[in-house]
């Protein structure tokens, strides 16, 4: 699983060098763009990761998806429930509000899985791939079944771009 991730790193670091494709004149791409860019200057992160873990995630704009746990997964990034009260203390607004905020606004809810990637990333000590892994989970079994989703759909990625000619 090392050298695994250590390729995984290294596809990272070329889906971070490609243009990126959103036309301007497409100003919903535009948008889009224009929110993953702040949302991974704001919290340093590499936009190409956000849009990795956008795919992985399959959430959509008011998406709310049930968990077995009672819990749900809000908007594009799938922002569970439990941190509504900490992001709506990091944007000083109401847990409704923020709830909302998830829910019907794409670039709320890619800066709020942006600030809780940066929280795990922190917490593993800068350690991306553990990082990632708690973005998702705590439990070592889970964040490893999540870290190969997101080594497939960077391989994914690196495979479409290769096929473009990027």
């Amino acid at each position: 699983m090392k050298k695994s991730l250590i390729g995984a790193a290294a596809i990272l670091i070329l889906i971070a060098a490609m243009p990126a494709k959103a036309s301007e004149s497409d100003p919903r791409g535009a948008a889009v763009a224009a929110c993953l860019t702040e949302a991974a200057r704001l919290h340093r992160l590499p936009p190409s990761l956000l849009i990795i873990l956008l795919q992985v995630e399959g959430g959509t704009l008011g998406r709310v998806s049930h968990n077995s746990n009672d819990t749900v997964d809000i908007g594009p990034m799938q922002v569970n429930q439990i941190w509504l009260p900490k992001l709506a203390a990091h944007w000083n607004a109401t847990p409704a509000a923020t709830y909302l905020a998830l829910r019907d606004s794409f670039c709320a809810n890619v800066e709020g899985g942006a600030w809780i990637l940066r929280q795990a990333l922190d917490e593993a000590h800068g350690d991306l791939w553990d990082g990632v892994g708690r973005y998702h989970s705590h439990d070592p079994a889970h964040k490893t079944a999540y870290l190969r989703q997101v080594l497939e759909q960077a391989l994914r990625l690196r495979d479409r771009a290769l096929k473009s000619g990027n």
